[in-house]
């Protein structure tokens, strides 16, 4: 489970990256996230921002597992 959790948590960084760089300095949309909802610019943010809290979350509860 925690497997799956990374892996939406990276593309959750990834989208949220892409398309605050797309919108800051390009004047396009990056990624596949524009294409499902309607986010201002510090929401792009918002979504790297839960994607690396997802990232430690996961890290952390891994490694209290193994001791």
């Amino acid at each position: 489970m925690r497997g799956i959790i990374n892996v939406v948590a990276v593309i959750a960084v990834i989208q949220g990256l892409g398309g605050f760089v797309g919108r800051m300095w390009f004047d396009s949309e990056w990624g596949f996230l524009h294409r499902l909802v309607e986010l201002p610019l510090p929401g792009y943010l918002g979504v790297a921002v839960a994607g690396v809290v997802a990232l430690i979350w996961a890290d952390t509860a891994r490694k209290r597992d193994q001791g």
